[in-house]
C-alpha cells in the first residue's frame, strides 16, 4: 500500500467517528441547554411563590388584626349593653 491508498482509507475511516462525535455533542448540547431551561425556569417560580407568601403572610396579618379590633368593638358594645340593663 502506498501513502495515497494509506490515507484515502484513513479519511474513509475517521469521517464516520467524526460524524459520530458531532452528534453525540449536538445531544449533549441539547440536553444541557433543556436542562439548564427546566432549572431557571424551576427557579423563577420558586421566587414567585415566595414573593406570593410573603405578600399572604402580610394580608393575613392585617386581617388578623382587623378581626382583633372587630372583637374588640364587639366586647365593648356587650359591655354597653350589661351596663345599660340589656341582655347581649
Amino acid at each position: 500500500m502506498d501513502a495515497a491508498m494509506l490515507t484515502a482509507l484513513g479519511a474513509l475511516l475517521a469521517a464516520p467517528v467524526a460524524a459520530a462525535a458531532a452528534i453525540y455533542g449536538s445531544r449533549g448540547a441539547t440536553r444541557a441547554a433543556r436542562e439548564g431551561g427546566a432549572l431557571t425556569g424551576f427557579s423563577s417560580l420558586t421566587d414567585q411563590l415566595q414573593e406570593e407568601r410573603a405578600e399572604l403572610r402580610t394580608e393575613l396579618a392585617t386581617v388578623r388584626a382587623e378581626l382583633a379590633a372587630e372583637r374588640a368593638e364587639s366586647a365593648r358594645l356587650r359591655l354597653l349593653v350589661t351596663q345599660h340593663g340589656g341582655t347581649p
